[in-house]
């Protein structure tokens, strides 16, 4: 993902990329980049440069189209850079802050992707194997375009914040506290809502053992 992209919505941050470096100890943490951007705001660049191709994939994943998964990254760290002063610097790890960050801008093309998920659901009356595939592949490996039917069906009958969970959880691979950072929400809330919501799919799917592979976190 080129930073290009990024400077494509209007942030400072030049193709200088910052240092990136941690010094002898290694690669700086992402709070160090973050920190150090608010002397050096080209630091900030390194950031981009290390989560922007994850968070592209998971906007496209989501949207099934990759001009709006462009607009959903650049957006993404235009966002974060401009709040970067705000962030906890006691999490090394910024990416359950950029994917919730992400998450929010992808509720802006909410009816875009349910869009996609109802006409996928609809193409599953023709499918002549209605439950094939589902121990084949993991969902964490199944593109946007190789989206399945029946999980498409499952996933359109989910309310946006079941859905926007489920997904940070099984295809973001977050941690139940990486996803409550995430959304801002309690850990004990994250259990209880993907309870609630694996029970959904369990209802959706023709197998009830087929949401193993829909989310490995079980």
């Amino acid at each position: 993902m080129a930073l290009a992209l990024f400077q494509r919505a209007g942030t400072p941050v030049p193709l200088s990329g910052g240092s990136g470096s941690g010094g002898p100890g290694g690669p700086a943490s992402d709070a160090a980049l973050i920190e150090g951007s608010l002397t050096d705001p080209d630091g900030f660049a390194g950031l981009f440069d290390r989560h922007s191709d994850e968070i592209h994939r998971y906007a496209a994943r989501r949207l099934d189209d990759v001009s709006m998964a462009d607009d959903v990254t650049a957006e993404t760290f235009l966002v974060a850079f401009r709040k970067r002063a705000r962030y906890d610097l006691s999490r090394a790890d910024a990416r359950p802050w950029l994917y919730g960050i992400a998450s929010n801008l992808i509720s802006g093309h909410r009816r875009a992707e349910t869009r996609r998920l109802k006409a996928l659901a609809r193409s599953f009356r023709h499918a002549p194997d209605r439950a094939a595939g589902f121990e084949e592949r993991s969902a964490e490996r199944v593109t946007a375009d190789r989206l399945r039917p029946v999980l498409a069906a499952a996933l359109a009958r989910l309310s946006s914040a079941e859905r926007d969970l489920l997904l940070l959880v099984a295809w973001a691979d977050l941690t139940y506290e990486e996803a409550a950072e995430a959304l801002g929400i309690p850990v004990g809330t994250v259990r209880s809502r993907l309870s609630r919501t694996r029970a959904k799919i369990r209802r959706s799917l023709d197998s009830p053992d087929s949401l193993d592979s829909l989310e490995s976190h079980a």
